[in-house]
């Protein structure tokens, strides 16, 4: 163990070491992003934004997600530990901001939980609908009751998964996220060969103008883009909690690398090809259409695929519950790291001694999304869709947090080599000033009544309401765990420190 590791405190859970390599963890990776389903949901909002630019602010949300993903992996080369954001903020600024940064990444994580088992259970019964030609089928998921008791399910097989070991997760998402991706390049190739036979709905020419973000007409369009771009990338940085059970210390920061550079590939190539077949108006099959924009996907695999649009149906299902079973990884290692380290009640640092993998934290994190799915299915769907909305903030703030404790964690070394310049102070500096920004901008626009769904509490959109009190009932949480556990907010678990500047290697956590 070396100095700098007998200083900070850090040392292993107990996890299952070794477990996952390169290509295991980007299609976890992979599938935590759910490419499917999140495009699907994202494209027509994003166009009916910023028109014929989609492929334009692609491209410039993948730009701070890069810029953050290599401030991660500086950090993780240096102290590989499954708190990942909690953990090196803790390192980088303290407890509170580290215990803040933590939360943000487990509250982030329970609310896009909720929504995936949600859209599972939409597209289960669409799929229902369409294999038996009973179009009535689709509407059994807007009983409240129904949705519910399956969306419980769904998330009962995801916990189940989660809770046993690592290679079971991984075999499972070489298939769903295999079969995923195979089906989406298949569905744009299709429609650039009706756009090249003239078949296509409103086919458009593709222009380089399509990749030009100032061409969109303005900067608050620009920012309602950005924040949606940036939420179809969310979910790689699953990569980097599993740094104590990946083969190699390396691995994670690699695998996060890849996998973001995979998705903006598969990305342009879904948002050129549709927007070349469909065009961006508001006909049957344009993608401004409103009434297609929140499934984009399936109202065109009929008319791109013919008789194997089921194909788009079950691969959007798949992408949902490959992601919900994958998602699962991130809250509860978090969790784990954070009761290992004392910032929570010890029952969190419970490692299965079968599985080795955080169980308590596991089912901890799967009720709470139950839980939440459920009230919130009960009492409003807006309410449901506008909580989600909130994510982006949520997104935006641990993300933003970690790629400036990198920043800061590393500023003694900033000048010792060009490579640190690039790696440790500009890139993850740039990234975090961007989702700053972009965390700021959303706060202020969320305030507005029509902001959302249009829902609002006093004159106040209800976005702006849900994002505040997420972050707030984090706070008071922290407050009251600073009382009843004040060893780590004493920084007697984990001690504020600094680059020592020996990190050629991965510095490795205590045994």
């Amino acid at each position: 163990m070396s100095t700098q590791q007998q200083s900070s405190g850090l040392s292993k859970k107990g996890l299952g070491a070794g477990t996952v390599g390169l290509i295991g963890a980007i299609v976890i990776g992979i599938s935590c992003i759910a490419p499917a389903y999140t495009m699907t949901a994202a494209l027509g909002g994003t166009t009916s934004v910023v028109g014929l630019q989609v492929p334009a602010i692609i491209l410039v949300g993948f730009i701070p997600m890069l810029l953050v993903a290599f401030g991660y992996r500086e950090l993780n080369n240096v102290m590989s530990d499954s708190g990942t954001s909690f953990t090196w903020a803790t390192r980088a600024f303290g407890p509170y901001i580290g215990w803040m940064a933590g939360w943000g990444l487990i509250a982030a994580t329970i609310l896009v939980l909720s929504n995936l088992a949600g859209i599972a259970v939409d597209f289960l019964f669409l799929l229902i609908s369409q294999i038996t030609g009973a179009p009535d089928i689709a509407g059994i998921a807007t009983n409240p009751f129904v949705n519910v008791v399956t969306c419980l399910a769904f998330m009962f097989a995801a916990t189940w998964v989660s809770y046993r070991d690592m290679q079971t997760t991984q075999k499972i998402q070489y298939v769903l996220v295999g079969f995923q991706v195979v089906v989406l390049v298949l569905f744009a190739i299709a429609a650039l060969v009706h756009v090249a036979n003239g078949t296509a709905y409103d086919a458009t020419p593709i222009e380089l103008s399509w990749f030009n973000p100032f061409a969109v007409e303005s900067f608050s369009s620009f920012a309602a883009g950005l924040s949606l771009s940036i939420f179809i990338f969310w979910g790689w940085d699953v990569t980097l909690t599993m740094n104590e059970e990946t083969k190699g210390a390396k691995t994670p920061g690699r695998a996060a690398t890849i996998t973001v550079g995979v998705i903006v590939v598969l990305y342009l190539l879904l948002a050129v090809a549709l927007t070349s077949f469909a065009g961006v108006g508001t006909g049957e099959f344009g993608l401004g259409n409103e009434e297609i924009q929140d499934n984009v996907f399936f109202h065109l695999a009929g008319p791109i695929l013919g008789p194997l649009a089921v194909l788009v149906s079950i691969a959007v299902l798949s992408s949902s519950a490959a992601s919900l079973q994958s998602t699962f990884v991130s809250p509860a290692r978090t969790l784990l790291a954070m009761g290992h380290y004392g910032a929570l009640p010890e029952r969190f640092a419970q490692v299965h001694p079968r599985f080795f993998t955080p169980g308590f934290a596991t089912i901890v994190a799967s009720v709470a999304a139950s839980a939440f799915y459920a009230v919130m299915r009960f009492v409003s769907e807006n309410v449901l869709w506008d909580t989600i909305t909130a994510l982006g903030m949520m997104i935006c703030f641990y993300y933003g947090i970690t790629a400036f404790s990198a920043v800061w964690y590393f500023r003694t070394q900033w000048f010792r080599s060009v490579r640190n310049v690039f790696f440790q102070l500009l890139f993850p500096l740039v990234g975090g000033v961007v989702l700053a920004v972009l965390f700021v901008t959303t706060i202020i626009d969320s305030m507005a009544p029509e902001y959302g769904s249009g829902s609002n509490i006093g004159g106040v959109g209800l976005v702006f309401i849900l994002g505040v009190t997420v972050i707030g009932l984090g706070f008071v949480i922290m407050i009251v765990q600073r009382v009843v556990r004040p060893a780590f907010f004493r920084g007697e678990t984990i001690t504020v420190g600094k680059s020592d500047g020996r990190e050629d290697a991965a510095v490795e956590l205590a045994e």
